[in-house]
């Protein structure tokens, strides 16, 4: 094999101006053409394509060897092209190289699928088993590309902010921050064992009271959780954390982040302060604490007029003091039974019983419960909704979040019908970014009949409603924001207690941790706090998702370089993989059989 020249120029780099140089390229083959008395190879790399020009007699052994994807190094004159076969579409279709030397530095056996644009038809394990080929489709390298120039950008911000890049330990404690852990078995200790870190939430506290002030880095994340597209069992977060700042001051400076990051990879003013939604008007309005501001169809409460219907089924709800929430969906009376079927399973895989619904027709209300309405109930409905004909209305009768939630998933389900029909346009480069502000502190669980915590239980309680903690903490509202774009949460925080009784009190009586675990998990922490802790905030914004978002991809798997399957498993290296007894034996570990659990 000969060694490799040093190359002179990427294969976008060369144009008009670099007529009758002698250059040195290297790259893969993309294509071959053969045209008689001329061959045509286009050479890639990962910045562009150059056309390269053989003398099929002279070369006649390479052509013959050559396949596409094979790696080689010309050595060639540039040339013009003729006017009538310059390429537009190519940053280097004016010029074209001709080749005095070839050397092929690795030749490419037979690929098991095609990388151009019939990739995408390829089902994505099978892309996934060969990640290194899928990654050299130019879709993939710009995806890449366009998450190293965000985290290159958001680095250079924060450093203008202050902040100091801090890397934090990986292997944690257990601790109970919401999801399932990864644990990793501890050699040295034996029977004990660290755990992944979820996220670095206590360790960048730790920096708070080191008086650090400042601190971000690109953590990494592990949760052991049901996979889908925007989750992968490791994911990078983009955490900060700040002393002496409030909500004000964080949501600037993350606008400002968002703004300069979106300004400088695609171009893109953003709009800034951006839009602050509360939860409660969120939940009311759109269904979720993340909606989807791209579209309309608001969910609208109509309670008061059910309260004393004959039909029975909204009438006890609203009785109970559950709400009845519906959604007006303009000009679709004409719905298939097939879209129908599909907004019922929807909302019954959420936990609806059915999903009740009228038809505005011209002679009549067409619905299974019509029978029921009285004439002034129609009329407070069609006052309320503003009902036309062709109007459809959707209704869901629960507690009020049941309800709320429900029937958001439901309009999610209609924006996607109307999508299909061609009636309603929703642009991924229709960034409608917002914060969802002045959430509960606190949220009752019914199973487990104890409040938990909303966001985390770190998470300061809004200073004049601290004493409401004792009588009503369902009425506490919590320092805490998310901020949302297109329906997706890109991130979350909170301002943090940093007073050490709070947070025991927090805690032991509130969402009623035993003091002996406490003092296990947290105990160290409640130390720090007596030492000077300065009051502190941060958020933590997830880097996969807001490149995906930056990238038109609905999939963090995309721009993921080596990313896991919905099983969690890398079909590329094989792992998760088996160990031996040995390695077990060294870590005081055995396979237990594989039974059911109880």
């Amino acid at each position: 094999m000969e060694r490799v020249s040093s190359r002179t120029y990427s294969c976008n780099a060369l144009h008009r101006e670099h007529k009758g140089e002698e250059v040195i390229l290297l790259g893969w083959v993309q294509s071959i053409r053969d045209h008689g008395g001329l061959c045509f190879i286009d050479l890639r790399d990962r910045e562009g394509i150059t056309q390269l020009v053989l003398d099929p007699q002279r070369f006649s052994s390479e052509i013959g060897r050559l396949k596409p994807e094979s790696v080689i190094e010309i050595h060639g004159n540039v040339c013009l092209r003729p006017t009538e076969t310059i390429n537009p579409a190519l940053p280097t279709g004016e010029i074209e190289v001709t080749v005095t030397q070839l050397i092929l530095h690795n030749l490419c056996q037979t690929l098991p699928f095609p990388l151009d644009e019939k990739a995408e038809n390829v089902s994505e394990d099978l892309r996934l088993t060969y990640r290194y080929l899928d990654l050299r489709r130019k879709p993939n390298q710009d995806r890449l590309r366009l998450r190293h120039r965000a985290s290159q950008t958001i680095r250079h911000y924060l450093d203008q902010q202050g902040f100091f890049e801090v890397e934090l330990p990986t292997l944690f404690k257990s601790t109970p921050e919401g999801a399932r852990e990864f644990l990793v078995p501890s050699r040295l200790n034996p029977g004990y064992c660290y755990a992944l870190t979820q996220s670095p939430q206590q360790y960048k506290q730790m920096l708070m009271v080191a008086g650090i002030e400042r601190y971000f880095s690109f953590a990494r994340c592990f949760r052991d959780e049901d996979l889908r597209a925007d989750r992968q069992p490791e994911f990078t977060q983009i955490d900060l954390e700040c002393s002496f700042i409030n909500r004000e001051e964080l949501y600037a400076l993350i606008e400002g982040l968002l703004a300069t990051v979106w300004k400088t990879c695609l171009g893109i003013t953003l709009p800034t302060p951006l839009q602050r939604l509360p939860f409660q008007e969120a939940m009311n309005r759109f269904g979720s604490d993340k909606p989807d501001l791209r579209f309309g169809i608001e969910l609208q409460d109509v309670t008061e007029i059910f309260k004393n219907s004959a039909f029975q089924v909204f009438a006890k709800v609203a009785q109970k003091g559950g709400s009845i929430k519906v959604l007006k969906v303009e000009k679709f009376a004409d719905m298939t039974a097939s879209e129908l079927a599909s907004l019922e399973q929807v909302a019954k895989h959420h936990g609806a019983q059915g999903l009740a619904f009228i038809k505005i027709k011209a002679d009549e209300w067409k619905s299974p419960f019509a029978k029921f309405l009285s004439e002034h109930e129609k009329q407070a409905l069609s006052q309320q909704l503003h009902v036309q004909t062709n109007d459809s209305l959707f209704f869901m009768a629960d507690t009020w979040e049941r309800a709320c939630n429900i029937l958001g998933k439901v309009r999610l389900e209609i924006a996607e019908i109307l999508k299909r029909r061609g009636t309603l346009t929703i642009s991924d480069q229709d960034y409608r970014f917002l914060w969802v502000v002045d959430f509960p502190l606190l949220t009752y669980d019914e199973e487990q009949k104890k409040f938990v915590a909303t966001h985390h239980p770190f998470t300061a309680p809004v200073a004049k409603d601290i004493p409401l903690l004792k009588t009503h903490p369902h009425q506490v509202r919590g320092q805490h924001y998310d901020l949302v774009l297109n329906g997706i949460e890109l991130g979350g925080g909170s301002i943090r207690i940093h007073d050490p009784e709070l947070q025991r009190f927090i805690f032991e009586h509130i969402i009623q941790i035993p003091h002996d675990i406490v003092e296990d998990r947290f105990g160290y922490m409640l130390r720090a706090f007596s030492f000077g802790a300065p009051p502190h905030g941060g958020i933590a914004l997830g880097l996969d998702r807001l490149v995906a978002l930056m990238a038109g991809t609905h999939s963090i798997r995309d721009v993921i370089a080596f990313p896991k399957t919905q099983k969690g498993q890398d079909l590329m290296s094989m792992s998760p993989g088996t160990v031996t007894a040995q390695q077990l034996a060294d870590l005081g570990l055995r396979y237990l059989p594989n039974v059911p659990s109880s």
